[in-house]
């Protein structure tokens, strides 16, 4: 469970200091942050206050947010000195998750062979982390099911995590291929008015999934997988007639697949692959009166064993926090206009 700075305001008597101390001034330059804005996005978090004193930082406020800061950054210290960096996402992920106490999981599926300590993906340029609980299930539920749906808000890690869930069993040989799909459906303009060929005419639909694979692998080494047709990036109409097997399949802005199209992609599983699906039921592109092939899938083969459904909401956006109020804002607006 995470913390919050919204508590009633602590009496005068309550609040008191501790002392922390990290013997490696470079490390705790890397823990404070450049103008120590690690420590004020902690401090607005949790809701203390933190004051550095040479090779010290001393916590100020009451009993409990003390020593939950005191936690928080003895673990932010202790990633340091494995020598993986802190960025304001992994201290948010911290918050969010509560999951700084140092413990390990009790849970052993947390101890999922592809991962190394709490839950991390490593891919060959970076590594990831869930970053609230919803991510962490539905990451394990990549692993653990043949066909993984993930539905929600944008901003909350669906495609970009099981692009680097697909790329982690790329590089160790779980699956020969990745293939990346989405459905090439226009917001007011139409593929064919636009310049260049088909590929030309496609790749600006495709690019968030260029983005996400090129956060995870070399340049060259994407290259040639690319050449060598381990890596595919294609509009869903050319899935039709394929079987697709040994590999790790997305489909990605699955809210804008018809019913058929759905149908089809998801009898393209083959022998040894592994098929995610994500989308936003908010975003709908699809014509007037056109179902959308994700709102028949959950209805259709929810419970069908082998099936995962995740879901997301803005809580778990992981973007700037104004995405998450937008989203929320928007959510209570269809409320009311509903």
């Amino acid at each position: 469970m995470g913390i919050s700075a919204l508590t009633p305001p602590p009496r005068p008597e309550d609040v008191h200091e501790t002392l922390l101390e990290f013997p490696d001034n470079r490390l705790l330059r890397d823990l404070c942050g450049q103008f120590d804005r690690n420590l004020a996005q902690i401090e607005h978090k949790v809701g203390v206050h933190i004051l550095r004193r040479g090779n010290q930082l001393a916590v100020v406020g009451t009993p409990a947010l003390r020593d939950q800061a005191a936690a928080l950054l003895h673990q932010l210290y202790a990633r340091l000195e494995t020598g993986r960096p802190v960025e304001a996402g992994d201290i948010d992920a911290m918050i969010r998750m509560g999951d700084f106490g140092g413990a390990p999981a009790a849970d052993p599926e947390d101890q999922l062979e592809m991962f190394s300590g709490r839950m991390e993906i490593r891919t060959r340029k970076k590594s990831v982390e869930p970053r609230t609980e919803a991510q962490k299930a539905y990451v394990r539920n990549l692993f653990q099911h043949e066909l993984a749906f993930g539905i929600g808000p944008a901003g909350t890690g669906k495609t970009y995590l099981a692009v680097a869930v697909g790329v982690t069993m790329l590089i160790g040989g779980h699956v020969d291929k990745i293939i990346l799909s989405r459905p090439a459906v226009e917001a007011g303009e139409r593929l064919g008015f636009l310049p260049g060929d088909m590929k030309e005419k496609v790749d600006p639909y495709m690019q968030p999934l260029y983005d996400a694979l090129n956060d995870f692998l070399p340049p060259k080494q994407m290259e040639k997988l690319m050449l060598e047709k381990r890596i595919e990036i294609a509009p869903l109409a050319f899935m039709r007639g394929r079987t697709l097997s040994n590999a790790f399949v997305v489909l990605d802005e699955a809210q804008n697949a018809t019913s058929m199209q759905m149908k089809m992609f998801l009898t393209r599983l083959g022998e040894g692959s592994r098929m995610v699906v994500t989308g936003d039921r908010s975003q709908i592109d699809l014509p007037r009166g056109v179902p959308s092939g994700l709102k028949d899938a959950e209805r259709i083969i929810a419970g069908v064993k082998g099936v995962s459904f995740n879901y997301f909401t803005a809580k778990d956006v992981v973007r700037h926090p104004l995405v998450a109020r937008i989203i929320e804002a928007y959510d209570r607006d269809d409320g009311i206009s509903g």
